[in-house]
């Protein structure tokens, strides 16, 4: 079943529920994939755009909760939370600090990477292998730590 399938059947269920937050945060997906439907040349989105419309709106929804915790709106923090947790369910798993530094370790010995000159290919690399599944940030973070 694809994303979007997935997603639908989980909006008939919170609409049975009558679980707002929930239904909040799956129509804005759906509405996210329909754009992108609606764009393209073709009809159907790929699950794999999908995903990277799910993770798109994942991260802004917890930037969004980290800006206003910061300015002391608990409230619009905790409903962006919320819709972030719904969101999160469609995402793969995300690796830990210690597989993801796994797959660089791994990476530099199979491109011959040798110093922070290479980041640009070894992160590269990366990103393609762990898409979807860490984040570009901590990627980045870590490669740069294991080249110097």
């Amino acid at each position: 079943m694809s994303i979007a399938a997935t997603i639908n059947d989980h909006i008939k269920q919170a609409m049975l529920a009558k679980d707002k937050d929930r239904l909040a945060a799956l129509r804005d997906v759906k509405s996210k994939i329909l754009l992108e439907a609606t764009s393209g040349s073709g009809t159907e989105v790929s699950d794999e755009v999908a995903m990277k419309i799910c993770l798109k709106l994942y991260k802004q929804r917890m930037e969004t909760y980290e800006l206003y915790i910061a300015q002391g709106r608990e409230d619009l923090a905790t409903d962006e939370l919320v819709q972030a947790k719904v969101i999160e369910e469609f995402l793969p798993k995300q690796l830990s600090e210690d597989e993801i530094k796994a797959e660089i370790t791994e990476a530099i010995t199979a491109l011959g990477v040798s110093g922070p000159q290479d980041m640009g290919k070894l992160m590269g690399h990366l990103s393609a292998k762990l898409s979807g599944k860490a984040d570009g940030k901590v990627i980045s973070t870590l490669v740069r730590a294991a080249l110097n």
